[in-house]
């Protein structure tokens, strides 16, 4: 009879676990279908080739393998992004961080922090014709320079003016719309415009005024240590879903890396996203991008996506030569690097 029990015992606990089992894969397949997180990602002006990486992390699946649902806006100006942001209608965007450091100082500002730096060195500058006489910044002296009346470079032309001695009040401003920027110079209107050195001098040369005749001012170059596009992210978001962020961040190092490794495929892909865009005209927009502001010699050294605090305060300290502010942030107060990958992640392949 025990012998009877015992085979008893055992036909049911073999029958509990070939039940137990199809549950167990239902659990499985449960979590592993699982949706995406969904990051709405808005871009803080129209879409150029410098966006590239993003577009390249979406096309070869890396926002998908981070588990990611990534789609893309775009919002007109820095100030629209962040309102967005802080309203919790983006997750992450693309903004000028000094932009942000003049964010953070409103009434009750969203406490929003830029989580990986694109841009290591702003693309500020001012693009002049030879042919007026101008070759250095002294030069700009008793010239007129359009300017737009969005342009966030003249910022921080009070600084740049002091420290390269230059008597701001000898330069003319001449105020236009962003949409005649390029159109004035090249008909001679203006002696030089203030704008992007990526967009405003790769425009004017597929306008036809020629390199030899255009000299292209960079605010880097003469003192300027501003930072430029970073991804920021919203506060709510990146406390509750810190991973997303650490994955996204991931996904468009390996964007970069792909970017600088396959260019014209990258300036194919911006393209095909703009309307009547211009292979050829992106990829010489993005390879003046990646020398002039991604692939700096610090970067480099460093790694892709990070700031060096010191830099970051005395770029803060430039901002309150022109802009007053109520408490001046600190490196700390503007940029988060809990969610960087370490160093050998981040160095240009």
């Amino acid at each position: 009879m025990s012998g009877f029990k015992t085979i008893a015992l055992r036909c049911l606990l073999a029958l509990s676990i070939s039940l137990a089992i199809p549950i167990a894969r239902d659990v499985g397949a449960a979590e592993t279908a699982a949706p995406p997180v969904a990051i709405h990602f808005t871009f803080d002006r129209p879409l150029d080739a410098s966006m590239a990486p993003f577009f390249l992390a979406a096309k070869d699946g890396r926002f998908g393998a981070e588990h990611l649902g990534v789609t893309f806006n775009t919002a007109a100006g820095s100030p629209e992004a962040l309102t967005r942001l802080a309203r919790g209608d983006s997750e992450l965007a693309l903004v000028d961080i000094n932009e942000l450091i003049r964010f953070r100082d409103k009434d009750n500002a969203a406490p929003i922090k830029a989580v990986f730096v694109l841009f290591n060195r702003a693309p500020y500058a001012i693009v002049a014709r030879r042919s007026r006489g101008i070759h250095l910044l002294p030069d700009l002296d008793g010239k007129t320079v359009g300017v737009a009346d969005s342009d966030l470079s003249m910022r921080l032309w009070p600084a740049l003016a002091q420290q390269n001695g230059i008597n701001a009040s000898r330069v003319k401003f001449h105020r236009i719309s962003a949409a005649v920027r390029e159109p004035i110079l090249s008909a001679g209107q203006v002696d030089a415009v203030a704008g992007f050195s990526y967009l405003s001098a790769v425009n004017l040369r597929d306008r036809g005024v020629p390199e030899a005749d255009l000299v292209v001012l960079r605010y880097a170059d003469y003192g300027c240590e501003a930072y430029g596009f970073a991804v920021v992210a919203n506060p709510a978001f990146a406390a509750a879903k810190p991973d997303a962020v650490k994955g996204f961040v991931r996904a468009l190092i390996a964007g970069i890396n792909a970017t600088v490794s396959e260019p014209e495929r990258a300036a194919e892909e911006a393209a095909s996203r703009i309307d009547d865009g211009d292979r050829n005209l992106e990829l010489e927009r993005l390879r003046t991008a990646l020398a002039d502001n991604i692939l700096t010699d610090e970067v480099r050294r460093n790694g892709l996506g990070g700031v060096d605090p010191a830099r970051l305060d005395r770029s803060i300290g430039q901002i309150a030569q022109e802009f007053k502010f109520r408490k001046q942030p600190t490196a700390g107060d503007i940029f988060d690097d809990r969610f960087l990958p370490p160093v050998t992640g981040r160095l240009i392949n």
